[in-house]
């Protein structure tokens, strides 16, 4: 490589998705190649072969080999595995969940290979950093030369008004190094991705929701990012409202059986405190959502917000839901509140369904664009 020559990258995606992860390491600015892509979904691959022309790998990552992985030459491994085995309302398991078998099968390879990886990126849901897991990883890791830095960070503190905490660990094979060294081995989300020394975040800060409430302030509204910027007076014009056949939101309407099953509920709490303890209700003007499971719209409680297209300035006069005019978000508008970029798209016979599940199990580009573009700077 000539001098002043910026050098390419080979990537390996592990888990790839719909490709949230790659569209994160276009919008880092890297100069990197993707090698090849892994996952076992199906339709994931359908999703990550439209919009990026290639079909990922779709074999059981548990039979790969280490002279396999060898011979892609892969100099960073980008991996993204599943979380079922650590989130707070699963069992749990870790190490001892199936689920977690192939990021495991992985973490056997990497000594094992003649070519081992010089730059690893992993993503996964609050709560791995105290599993088992985490702990045969960072050992693995020291084991082979590797510094390591970890993060907990939300959309939230990019601006994002969206509440999605995750995990995420840096790795670097000596002799590269970061270029804050002084935070290595250690877990939080100092000023270096942010840029601002305030931003510090601890393993304890995470549940602390006064730090949260403080980062709404530079959170844009969610309006920003709705499919459609006059969905609210759409939705007065016509109080039939989702039963217009001219309305392009109609089917994201919440069934009016569920609001009046809802209604039932409301005997003894005031309408305000129903909204906080029943459904989580945001509105276009509103700088926080909470996250988008790959259960939203089939589950209600504990998916994902409803968005409220009532005027804001009657909102406070409302006594009932059906005065709401309660919505699901789109999956453009999961996908925008993802940061993903405006020419992503699924392909036609993707059901809406599965769109809302991919999206639940995707990740956020405004995050990690940010933490493999410090990756991959100064990297000796």
């Amino acid at each position: 490589m000539e001098k002043g020559e910026e050098k390419l990258w080979r990537v390996m995606e592990f888990y790839s998705g719909i490709g949230g992860m790659r569209y994160s390491l276009m919008n880092a600015g890297v100069n990197a190649e993707v090698v090849e892509a892994f996952d076992i979904n199906d339709t994931a691959n359908d999703v990550y072969e439209h919009n990026f022309g290639h079909r990922p790998h779709q074999g059981n990552i548990q039979t790969l080999s280490a002279a396999e992985l060898d011979s892609y030459e892969a100099e960073v491994w980008l991996l993204s595995p599943p979380c079922q085995p650590y989130t707070r309302q699963g069992l749990q398991k870790g190490s001892g969940d199936a689920r977690a078998s192939s990021f495991l099968k992985i973490l056997e390879l990497i000594p094992q290979t003649s070519r081992p990886p010089l730059m690893l990126f992993v993503e996964n849901v609050v709560g791995f950093e105290n599993s088992d897991t985490h702990e045969k990883m960072i050992s693995m890791l020291r084991e082979i030369y590797f510094n390591t830095q970890e993060f907990i960070l939300s959309p939230l503190q990019f601006g994002v008004p969206y509440s999605r905490p995750r995990y995420f660990c840096l790795a670097k094979r000596k002799p590269l190094s970061f270029h804050k060294a002084q935070v290595n081995s250690y877990l939080g989300a100092p000023g270096l991705v942010l840029g601002s020394d305030q931003s510090m975040m601890t393993r304890e800060g995470v549940e602390l929701t006064g730090y949260w409430d403080k980062l709404l302030e530079n959170c844009r509204p969610i309006e920003d990012f709705l499919e459609w910027k006059n969905c609210i007076s759409d939705a007065e014009k016509s109080k039939e409202g989702s039963g217009s056949l001219n309305n392009p939101l109609k089917e994201y309407y919440v069934p009016s059986a569920l609001i009046e099953r809802w209604g039932s509920a409301m005997a003894s709490l005031a309408f305000k405190q129903f909204l906080i303890m029943i459904a989580d209700i945001v509105f276009p003007e509103s700088r926080r959502c909470c996250c988008f499971t790959k259960s939203y719209f089939r589950y209600v409680k504990g998916t994902g917000s409803l968005l409220a297209t009532v005027p804001v300035m009657v909102k406070d006069q409302l006594s009932s839901l059906p005065e709401l005019s309660l919505r699901y978000f789109t999956p453009r508008e999961v996908a925008n509140l993802h940061s993903f970029p405006e020419d992503f798209n699924f392909p036609p016979h993707v059901s809406l369904r599965q769109r809302y599940a991919l999206l639940g199990n995707s990740l956020s580009v405004g995050v990690v664009a940010p933490l493999l573009r410090y990756l991959f700077a100064d990297e000796t």
